[in-house]
């Protein structure tokens, strides 16, 4: 019997592109990871060289601050400039402790109005609101954190002062009343939106066992979503305080300018910032007024990198 002859198609002997066979697919695959590997080098140098520029520049305000702060303790005694309350440059007395005293007085009145409110809104937004209402409300917060502070200081001045005024008989009506108030304004969309997106992180399970058990809404919201998201909300409130600490131009509108220690929330009274701004370009550079002047913006980049730091351990721990 004659045997069958099968004819079987030809096998493609075309060889694959980056095969051993195809040294021009090779040449083209090393040229791609030659290619990747370089900018993946150059993004991360680049990104290491900007983080070491951003370190080098915050030491050397540190340092340059620092350096001419010092030198107040040459004519004046740290315990003069920290505990005095007698602050006339023009007679050599430098006590800078009622400058202390009104911001602190001033970032803790501010604290108390400005935290309830911005807390009750994080709830209000993230627990309560329907969502065409979020929608609404989120993206305005967003915009009132962008909006200088100067436009505050401006609003406070024209719109606040006149109504306290009449409110309250005074004269005048600046202070820090008025002052916590614009600053009030400034940090609440700050606390709001950092405490909304704390509330709204708390896995949605929290709140299905609560309900579970019987729990209403106010007590799932208060007992279980807030305590939650407590380290998310005391960041916000540290951020807040921070820039309440730190703002210049709103304050020095409202709080009246004046270098006494505040002894009502009507009396016109100065805080760290706003002395600074008004004296810093009347006095000279090399005198023991400025050297005070440059103290106090010292002691005002220590709060905010100790409030800073904190805010970061919080982070960490909670992550922990």
């Amino acid at each position: 019997m004659g045997g069958i002859r099968v004819n079987l198609p030809a096998q493609n002997t075309v060889p694959r592109s980056g095969s051993a066979a195809d040294p021009q697919g090779q040449r083209r695959q090393r040229s791609r990871n030659f290619r990747a590997k370089l900018v993946d080098r150059l993004f991360k140098n680049y990104f290491l060289f900007s983080i070491l520029a951003l370190c080098l520049v915050l030491a050397m305000v540190i340092f340059f601050i620092g350096k001419t702060a010092i030198l107040t303790f040459r004519d004046v005694s740290p315990a003069e400039f920290f505990f005095s309350f007698d602050w006339t440059p023009e007679e050599e007395r430098f006590g800078a402790a009622l400058f202390i005293v009104n911001t602190l007085s001033l970032t803790a009145l501010t604290m108390i109005i400005a935290v309830p409110i911005s807390v009750g809104m994080a709830i209000l937004i993230a627990e309560i609101a329907p969502a065409w209402l979020k929608k609404i409300i989120r993206p305005l917060l967003d915009l009132l954190v962008g909006i200088p502070s100067i436009v505050y200081g401006y609003l406070g001045l024209t719109v606040l002062l006149p109504l306290l005024r009449e409110w309250s008989g005074e004269g005048l009506g600046d202070g820090l009343l008025a002052a916590a108030l614009v600053l009030t304004v400034m940090i609440l969309p700050t606390i709001s939106r950092i405490s909304d997106d704390a509330i709204t992180s708390v896995p949605k399970k929290y709140r299905d066992g609560s309900y579970a058990l019987g729990s209403t809404r106010l007590q799932t919201i208060f007992k279980v979503v807030l305590p939650s998201a407590s380290r998310g909300i005391v960041a916000a409130v540290i951020l807040g305080m921070t820039r309440a600490i730190g703002e210049t131009m709103a304050v020095v509108m409202v709080i009246g300018n004046t270098p006494q220690l505040a002894k009502s929330l009507f009396a016109s009274a100065s805080v760290l910032t706003s002395n600074i701004v008004m004296q810093i370009s009347n006095v000279e550079f090399e005198s023991t007024w400025n050297y005070s002047l440059h103290m106090m913006a010292f002691l005002l980049l220590l709060i905010s990198f100790v409030l800073i730091l904190i805010i970061r351990f919080i982070g960490r721990k909670g992550e922990a």
